[in-house]
């Protein structure tokens, strides 16, 4: 459904002064005719005090950065784009199926209540919000790509560019674009490994990468985002952006995990300390034949790289021994 932008209809102020001019009029004829007994115009002031009200409900007010969908007897008129002061016809009304629907996101956030309601004590504002606005997503557990369960959370950022499609093409465009970002998120998280692993295609062209949600937060983000906008735009939403805001092992498996990445972490840690042990060994023993500091058979040699290999890889301080004998 194409938007029609209605322009032509700022003429709030010029509506309303006319309609108090006329209602005065009205006071000043109806008192006239009742002390001249003129009955005919003593009715028509009476008629238009008691229906002159009437076309006060034709006034709208819109702030900056909003927007009114019109309809008259059912039939799509138009809508109602900036701020200024607006004179529509009466029988117009506004339509917006999400005014009552609360979500998780700035200026949408009422009395900390977080989950989806409807407000049914209060009158709903039927005015469209234009400004970018953010929906905070609750944290999903989702399966990645080798079946660990993973904690996340999505912030997304959006906002309404065609009012006419987010009133009629779905029945709540607010509903429908956090039930769309849940659907997205899992659609791609489910292609990444938490961590990098081996023989994992996270890009669908039959090689093997290095992509995870921890190491290629942008990328997921920027998929999750392109997800989001093609299911949207049927309902006259922009996704501006999306950001990845938790990530983390789901609790019953975090344990294990954490002592993976303990025992990963060791394992580099020990492979660095016995590189340089192994360097350092090396060095003393040519250091050693280049000076002719002491002449080493091999037996003495393989003595000598043992007692250093101890010493360089150890995790506690050695306690020297003093060697008061001969070598030999």
């Amino acid at each position: 459904m194409e938007e029609k932008i209605l322009n032509n209809r700022k003429h709030g102020m010029l509506a309303m002064l006319l309609t108090l001019a006329l209602y005065a009029l009205a006071i000043a004829a109806c008192v006239y005719s009742a002390m001249a007994h003129i009955t005919p115009l003593l009715v028509i002031s009476i008629i238009w005090l008691c229906i002159g009200w009437f076309p006060l409900c034709g006034l709208k007010v819109l702030k900056p950065q909003e927007a009114l969908v019109l309809t008259l007897f059912g039939n799509y008129i138009g809508t109602l784009r900036g701020e200024g002061f607006y004179f529509v016809n009466p029988f117009c009304t506004s339509v917006n199926p999400a005014a009552s629907t609360r979500l998780n996101q700035s200026g949408d956030v009422n009395g900390g209540i977080t989950a989806i309601r409807s407000a049914t004590k209060e009158m709903p504002n039927n005015k469209i919000s234009l400004k970018v606005m953010t929906l905070n997503n609750s944290r999903q557990k989702i399966n990645d790509c080798l079946g660990n369960p993973v904690e996340i959370g999505m912030a997304v950022m959006w906002r309404v560019v065609n009012t006419s499609k987010a009133v009629f093409n779905v029945d709540n465009y607010k509903e429908y674009l956090s039930l769309q970002c849940d659907s997205a998120l899992r659609n791609i998280v489910r292609l990444y490994p938490y961590d990098v692993a081996p023989n994992v295609d996270t890009t669908g062209d039959g090689q093997a990468d290095e992509g995870s949600l921890r190491g290629s937060s942008e990328i997921v983000a920027a998929r999750i985002r392109d997800e989001i906008q093609t299911r949207v735009s049927n309902a006259g939403l922009e996704i501006v952006e999306a950001r990845i805001t938790y990530l983390a092992y789901a609790p019953e498996i975090a344990a294990a995990m954490l002592q993976r990445q303990q025992a990963s972490a060791i394992i580099d840690a020990r492979k660095m300390i016995v590189d340089g042990a192994v360097g350092m060994v090396e060095m003393a023993l040519e250091q050693l034949n280049e000076k002719q500091v002491v002449e080493l058979d091999e037996e003495r040699k393989a003595a000598m790289v043992s007692n250093l290999l101890v010493v360089l890889c150890g995790n506690h301080d050695t306690q020297p021994i003093v060697n008061t004998g001969s070598l030999y």
